[in-house]
C-alpha cells in the first residue's frame, strides 16, 4: 500500500520516535498550537518537516516527538506527531544554542559559547546543582550569577507549569500570563478554581477556563462553575449596550446558557455578590445586578460630572453680550439666535451639552466659544473617542486633538492610563467631540483625570447609535436634566442645499428620506429592489461604476459600503469577498489567516484596541506590502506605516464594506448602504440614521421599499439597562 496523503495510523502502523533540534519554525499558531517545523535530525541529510501541536517553540529548542511518516501530495514526506516534547538538547552545538536563544535571562549567545566550553555537557546539572562554579569564569560575577540562577530555577517552574497547563489545552501565552499572575502557586491555583483564571488574566474568558475545568473533571453543575457562569452571561449581555440586568431575567439567561438549574444558579448569584464580584441595586422596583466595575464606572461618571459642575469656571465672568459681537466680527458669521443663547449657556455653566444633528451648527457654535475662552487664555484640550474623529475634530477647530486613549496617556506596560486622579490633566477646559460613542467606563477613566476646577463641553448627536461599548452616557445625561444642555434644531440655511442633511433630519422625524429623481447631479439617491439578489448587483454597479464615472470617485478610497451587519449575502463579510474580487482580484503576493485573504491594495480595519501599535478599533488602512520570507504584512494608516506578524492578523478584517457600528465617528466621501427585510432584527432608525450621517459627499441608499419604510418607523431599540440618569437626579437632591 503506498502512502497517500492520509496515512491512516493504526495498530500495524506503531508510532515512531524522533529527535532533534529546531533549525525552523516555519508556521505556529498560537491559538491552537498547531505547528509545522523544520529538524535536524540525526541520520537524516535534509531538515525533516515535522507537523503537530506545540504550545510554545522556537528555533534552537530540542525536541522528542512521537508519530508517524506521511507523503504528502502537495508537500512530499512529513512526520506527523501525536506529541512533542521539549527536551534539553545533548549535543554540544545544541545545548550552546539551547542557553544562547534567550530564554534564560543573563546567558546570551556569546556567554553560552563560554559555558558550553567550560562545562560542556554538564553544563544544566552546573547551573541546577554547582551554580556557584560558574564564578570561575571571567566576566561572571555575583550579580550575574544571581540573575542566571533565578532565571534558571523561574525556567524550570515554568517548564513544569506550562506542561501542567499545555496537557490541559492551554496555549503559550495564555500559559505565561497565567505564570506571571499566579507565580509558583500556578498549578495549585488552577486545580482548585480553574474558572478565577477568568476574572484574575486578561484575554482568558469563560469559555477558556470552562473547557480546563472540564479536563480538571469539576462537575458541569458545580456552584463555582455557576458563579463564573453568571458573570460571563453579565459580560455576555454587557457586549450589547447594558450595564446591568434585572436578577430574574439573569437567572433565565444564565439557566438557558449553561444548564445549570435555577436554584444552583441562584445560589451562585448569591455568591458573587458577596464575594463583590457583582453589585446589586434596586432600579424601578427590581433587583438589578451589575458587574461590580461596571458599578464602579457608572457611579464614578455620576460623581464626577457633579464635581466638576460646582464652583466657577475658570474663565469667571464673560458678559455674552459683549463676547458674541467680538466673535462674529472676529469670524465674519452672523450666529443664530439658538447660537447666541447656546454661548450664553456654556459661559456661565462649568458642564454643557451641546446636541444636534448634521447642519444644525455645532462646529460653528463649538468654534465660537474656543475663540472666546482662548481670547481669555484658557487652556483647552480636545480629544474624541477614535483617531478618525479626532482627526475631523482638529479639522474644524484648527487645534490639536486627541484620541481620549492618547490624552490620558495609555500605559500596555500596566494596562493602565497615566493620568488619574493621582495625577490630572492639566488643563482648564476639556471639549469632547462624539461623545455618543463613549461608553461608560472610557467616560470614567476621562472624567477622573479632569481637575475639580476645570470646565467640561461634552459635544455629540444624541440620535447617533449609542456607543459599542456598556452604557447611554450622552443620552443618560441629557435625560437627567441636571446638566446644562443646548439641543440644535435649526438647519443653517447653506446645509438646506444638502440632500444628506436634509435626509438624515427627515428620518431622525420618522419620515422616508427622498430621492432626486431629476437628471440633476444630487448627493442623495434611494435605489429600489425587489430581491437581496437584486440589491447585490445594484450594489456592484454602483459601487464600480456608476459611482466612479459620475462623480470621479476611487471605488476603494472614497466609496464605503456599510450594511446593518456581519453576517448573510449582503452582510459585511460576504460583501468583502466579492467587492475584494472585483477590485483587487489579482493582487499579489496573497497571505490567507484567520479565514481571511489579503493581498497589497486591500482595505482593512483594525477591530481591537491595540495599544503596542497605537492602532485602535475602527481605524482603516490599506496592506501595502506582504513579505512572505519574515511573514510580516504592513498596512497603512493614515499617515504611518504598522508592522504585524502572519499571527496578529486575527485583529483585522476586510474593510471594503463595514458594519455602520464600526463606521461610527468616521466620515467618508461616499456611503452606499444596503437594505434587505433578511436584515430586519436590526432595522432601525438610529442606525440607519448614523449610516447615512456618515457620507460627505454622496450617500446612496439601494433596498427593498418595505425594509426601508421599516429602519425609519422602527425605535424598538430597547432601552440599555444603565442606572446613570437616576444617580445624577439623586445626587443633586441629596447635595
Amino acid at each position: 500500500m503506498s502512502s497517500s496523503s492520509h496515512s491512516p495510523h493504526g495498530a500495524d502502523n506503531p508510532l515512531e520516535k524522533l529527535q532533534g533540534s529546531v533549525e525552523r519554525v516555519t508556521f505556529h499558531s498560537e491559538s491552537s498550537g498547531f505547528c509545522v517545523l523544520r529538524v535536524k535530525v540525526k541520520g537524516h541529510r535534509e531538515l525533516v518537516t515535522v507537523i503537530g501541536s506545540a504550545a510554545s517553540v522556537t528555533a534552537g529548542e530540542y525536541i522528542e516527538c512521537s508519530g508517524f511518516w506521511v507523503n504528502d501530495r502537495q508537500h512530499g514526506q512529513q512526520f506527523k506527531t501525536v506529541s512533542i516534547k521539549i527536551v534539553p538538547p545533548t549535543t554540544l552545538e545544541g545545548i550552546e544554542k539551547y542557553l544562547g536563544s534567550g530564554m534564560i535571562k543573563g546567558i546570551g549567545p556569546h556567554f553560552a559559547k563560554k559555558l558550553v566550553k567550560a562545562f560542556s555537557a554538564d553544563v544544566f546539572d552546573v547551573i541546577e546543582l554547582t551554580p556557584e562554579r560558574l564564578l570561575t569564569l571571567p566576566g561572571i560575577g555575583k550579580k550575574r550569577l544571581e540573575r542566571v540562577t533565578s532565571a534558571w530555577s523561574e525556567q524550570k517552574v515554568i517548564r513544569e507549569i506550562m506542561v501542567f497547563l499545555q496537557s490541559h489545552g492551554v496555549s503559550t501565552s495564555r500559559s505565561v500570563r497565567i505564570y506571571k499572575a499566579y507565580g509558583e502557586q500556578a498549578i495549585d491555583k488552577v486545580r482548585e478554581n480553574p474558572y478565577r483564571l477568568a476574572l484574575d488574566i486578561r484575554g482568558i474568558g469563560f469559555k477558556t477556563a470552562d473547557t480546563l475545568a472540564q479536563k480538571l473533571g469539576i462537575a458541569p453543575d458545580s456552584l463555582i462553575r455557576a458563579q463564573a457562569g453568571v458573570r460571563h452571561v453579565l459580560q455576555e449581555w454587557s457586549n450589547d449596550g447594558h450595564c446591568a440586568a434585572v436578577r430574574e431575567t439573569l437567572c433565565t439567561m444564565a439557566v438557558k446558557l449553561l444548564e445549570i438549574p435555577a436554584p444552583v444558579i441562584d445560589e451562585g448569584i448569591t455568591a458573587e455578590l458577596n464575594e463583590g464580584n457583582l453589585t446589586a441595586e434596586t432600579i424601578d422596583q427590581h433587583e438589578t445586578v451589575f458587574l461590580t466595575p461596571l458599578y464602579r464606572a457608572e457611579v464614578g461618571c455620576a460623581n464626577h460630572l457633579l464635581r466638576l459642575n460646582q464652583g466657577k469656571a475658570p474663565w469667571g465672568a464673560i458678559d455674552a453680550q459683549k463676547a458674541i459681537p467680538w466673535v462674529e466680527e472676529q469670524t465674519g458669521l452672523t450666529l443664530s439666535t439658538s447660537q447666541r443663547a447656546a454661548i450664553e449657556l456654556a459661559l456661565q455653566h462649568k458642564v454643557t451639552v451641546i446636541t444636534g444633528g448634521p447642519g444644525v451648527g455645532k462646529t460653528t457654535l463649538v468654534n465660537s466659544i474656543l475663540k472666546i475662552l482662548t481670547a481669555k487664555h484658557v487652556n483647552i484640550a480636545l480629544c474624541a473617542p477614535t483617531g478618525r474623529a479626532a482627526k475631523r475634530l482638529s479639522e474644524s477647530t484648527g487645534l490639536e486633538a486627541k484620541t481620549v486613549h492618547r490624552l490620558l496617556e495609555f500605559d500596555p506596560a500596566i494596562f493602565a492610563f497615566k493620568h488619574n486622579e493621582e495625577i490630572p490633566l492639566a488643563l482648564d477646559c476639556l471639549v469632547i467631540d462624539e461623545s455618543s460613542m463613549m461608553d461608560v467606563t472610557l467616560m470614567n477613566q476621562l472624567l477622573k483625570a479632569v481637575p475639580s476646577n476645570a470646565a467640561l463641553l461634552i459635544v455629540g448627536d444624541v440620535d447617533q447609535l449609542p456607543s459599542v461599548g456598556p452604557g447611554a452616557v450622552l443620552a443618560d445625561i441629557i435625560d437627567s436634566g441636571k446638566i446644562a444642555t443646548v439641543r440644535l434644531t435649526e438647519i443653517f440655511r447653506q446645509a438646506l442645499t444638502s440632500k444628506i442633511i436634509t435626509n438624515s433630519h427627515r428620518i431622525n422625524q420618522g419620515h422616508l428620506p427622498q430621492s432626486d429623481s431629476s437628471q440633476a447631479l444630487s448627493d442623495f439617491y434611494c435605489i429600489y429592489a425587489e430581491t437581496p439578489e437584486e440589491i447585490f448587483t445594484k450594489l456592484i454597479q454602483v459601487v464600480l461604476e456608476r459611482i466612479p464615472q459620475r462623480f470621479n470617485l476611487d471605488p476603494v478610497s472614497d466609496i464605503q459600503v456599510l450594511t446593518p451587519m456581519n453576517r448573510g449575502g449582503l452582510g459585511a463579510r460576504s460583501l468583502n469577498i466579492e467587492l475584494q474580487q472585483r477590485l483587487n482580484g489579482s493582487s499579489e503576493p496573497k497571505v490567507t489567516r484567520y479565514g481571511s485573504i489579503y493581498a497589497p491594495g486591500d482595505k482593512v480595519i483594525q477591530q481591537v484596541n491595540n495599544y503596542d501599535k497605537e492602532v485602535f478599533n475602527g481605524d482603516i488602512g490599506s496592506v501595502v506590502s506582504i513579505d512572505v520570507e519574515e511573514s510580516l504584512l504592513q498596512i497603512k494608516f493614515d499617515d504611518r506605516t504598522v508592522d504585524y506578524e502572519f499571527n496578529e492578523l486575527d485583529e483585522i478584517s476586510l474593510a471594503y464594506a463595514i458594519s455602520i457600528h464600526k463606521a461610527q465617528g468616521s466620515e467618508y466621501p461616499a456611503v452606499v448602504i444596503p437594505l434587505a427585510m433578511q436584515h430586519y432584527m436590526l432595522l432601525e432608525r438610529n442606525l440607519l440614521y448614523t449610516g447615512v450621517t456618515r457620507g460627505k459627499q454622496l450617500v446612496v441608499i439601494i433596498a427593498q421599499s418595505k425594509a426601508l419604510a421599516m429602519a425609519v418607523k422602527s425605535q424598538r431599540s430597547q432601552r440599555r439597562v444603565t442606572n446613570l440618569t437616576s444617580r445624577l437626579q439623586q445626587l443633586v437632591e441629596k447635595n
